[in-house]
Parts: structure tokens; sequence; C-alpha cells
């Protein structure tokens, strides 16, 4: 299993648009893929659970991949969260 923890800098937090385009590049990949924060979990391949958890700026939260194909998608959605938020 492959972890990421990356803290939000965008101001509008996670929203709409690039939060749209995450869930597209999730749902490339075979590997479950589970956000975290505080006490709060979601389906990164579900749009309306990842805004329902309501991410804004500073807020930390825990990526954690596991399948067959962790490694490039590990890569791929770090580097998406770094790029947009």
């Amino acid at each position: 299993m492959k972890e990421i923890k990356f803290t939000v800098t965008d101001p509008l937090g996670i929203h709409a648009r690039p939060a749209g385009i995450l869930v597209k590049e999730a749902k490339r990949f075979n590997s479950k893929i589970t956000v975290k924060k505080d006490d709060k979990s979601c389906d990164l391949r579900k749009l309306l659970a990842l805004m329902g958890m309501a991410v804004k700026q500073n807020d930390e939260i825990i990526v954690q991949i596991e399948g067959d194909d962790e490694e490039a998608c590990a890569e791929t959605i770090e580097k998406f969260l770094k790029e947009n938020f």
C-alpha cells in the first residue's frame, strides 16, 4: 500500500473543476484509492463523496492506494495534487 500525505494550499480548497479532473485520473487505475481527512474517508472515484468531505485550505489529507498499479497511480495522484491544490 502507498500513502500520500498532502496539505491543501489552494485558497478554495478541493473545489469542483480540479476535483472532477482528479476523479477522472483516479478512474484510469485499477487500485483502490481512499482519501482520508480527520475521521472521514471516501473513494476518490466518487466526485460527490470527495466534495462532501469539504477539504479547505491548510487541511491535511491522506490518500491511500492499494492494488496492482499502485506505484504508477501514486505517482500520478501526487503530481496532480501538487500542481492543482
